[in-house]
């Protein structure tokens, strides 16, 4: 099992959907392309700035039910891949596994503080070095990195909360 942490989030130019990217954080530094949505990428995305909205979206109130119920998530784990469908566990103290997708487990990670985590296995399997992870150096994507960032920025986070 190896930490690793979001290194971009981006848009697939060829599915036009958001390209998120975690990445190990030490060793090989292989990273992981998680095809997700757009709500799921509004998340990420406002977790990572620390961006709390007046109204908690999903995975906010998720966090907070979680510790209203007396419980703690440990961390999440991107555990496989299986007919190009990524999974992920939530797991909680005590070894309590709940399986979720991964763009969930990982915005629910950052809301939380708590470690990503992925197999050995899964980064053998699908993990890649093609992606820089050095930010000095211009990646051949990071022009749709850039453009996707500035989309998010100009969304409202209250179009994705019930009013």
């Amino acid at each position: 099992m190896q930490d690793v942490h979001v290194l971009a989030i981006g848009l697939d130019t060829q599915r036009g959907t958001p390209l998120l990217l975690v990445a190990e954080q030490t060793g090989r530094r292989r990273a992981l392309p998680l095809s997700i949505g757009i709500a799921e990428a509004l998340a990420i995305q406002l977790a990572l700035r620390g961006i709390r909205p007046p109204r908690p979206p999903t995975h906010q109130l998720i966090a907070e039910v979680i510790t209203a119920l007396g419980t703690q998530l440990d961390h999440v784990e991107i555990t496989a891949l299986r007919d190009n469908i990524f999974y992920a566990d939530l797991v909680f103290t005590a070894d309590v596994r709940i399986s979720a997708r991964p763009s969930d487990a990982i915005a629910l990670a950052l809301q939380t503080n708590r470690p990503i985590r992925a197999t050995d296995e899964l980064l053998d399997l699908v993990g890649t070095t093609a992606f820089t992870l050095d930010p000095a150096v211009a990646d051949p994507d990071e022009a749709e990195i850039t453009q996707f960032r500035q989309e998010l920025d100009r969304i409202d986070p209250d179009d994705f909360t019930p009013g």
